[in-house]
C-alpha cells in the first residue's frame, strides 16, 4: 500500500472588530478554464517550523499573528490542492485584530506565483448569500463560521469538509 503525500498547511481565520474574516482570492488556472477560490491566507509549513511561526512567515495579510488557537482542521486527499502533492493537510488559526486594509507582505510578482490576486473582507451574511460563480475554501465556509462567531473557539478543532 503506498502512503500519501499530504502539504501540511495553516492558515489564518482572521476576524476584525465587526466579525468580517480576511480571505485571499486565487485565480487557478486549468485545463478547462481558471477557477476562483476565496481562502483564508496562510501557506505551507517548513521543515522545523512552527504552524504559528509558519502563520506569520506567511502573513499575506500584512500583519504580525498575536496569540492565535487552532479552531478547524482540513483534510483533503485529491489533486491539485498543492503542486508535488496529493492533497493537503490546513490548521485554521482563529486571530482576531482591528479592520486595517489588506495588502500583504509579499511582492506582486510573488502573490501572482502564488495564483492571488487580491484580498477581501468578507462578512458572513455575504459569504452565507453568495451564488456566483466563485468557490470558498472550505466550500461551506459559512456553516463553521457561523459556530466560531456565535459559539467561540471550539475545545478540540473542528474538521472540515472540502
Amino acid at each position: 500500500m503506498s502512503s500519501v503525500n499530504l502539504r501540511h498547511s495553516v492558515r489564518g481565520v482572521i476576524l476584525d472588530e465587526g466579525d468580517r474574516i480576511l480571505l485571499c482570492r486565487f485565480a487557478i488556472p486549468g485545463p478547462t478554464g481558471t477557477v476562483v477560490v476565496w481562502a483564508a491566507p496562510g501557506g505551507g509549513i517548513e521543515r522545523g517550523e512552527t504552524p504559528l511561526a509558519t502563520l506569520a512567515r506567511r502573513g499575506r495579510a500584512g500583519r504580525r499573528c498575536g496569540p492565535a488557537r487552532c479552531v478547524w482542521h482540513q483534510q483533503v486527499v485529491a489533486p491539485g490542492h498543492a503542486a508535488g502533492y496529493d492533497g493537503v493537510v490546513n490548521d485554521y488559526f482563529l486571530v482576531r485584530t482591528a479592520s486595517f486594509p489588506p495588502r500583504g507582505a509579499m511582492s506582486d510578482d510573488e502573490l501572482a506565483a502564488e495564483n492571488i490576486d487580491g484580498f477581501r473582507w468578507w462578512r458572513l451574511r455575504d459569504i452565507a448569500d453568495y451564488h456566483g460563480s466563485e468557490l470558498f475554501s472550505p466550500r461551506d465556509l459559512a456553516t463553521p463560521l457561523t459556530a466560531l462567531i456565535a459559539e467561540g473557539v471550539p475545545a478540540t478543532p473542528v474538521p472540515l469538509g472540502l
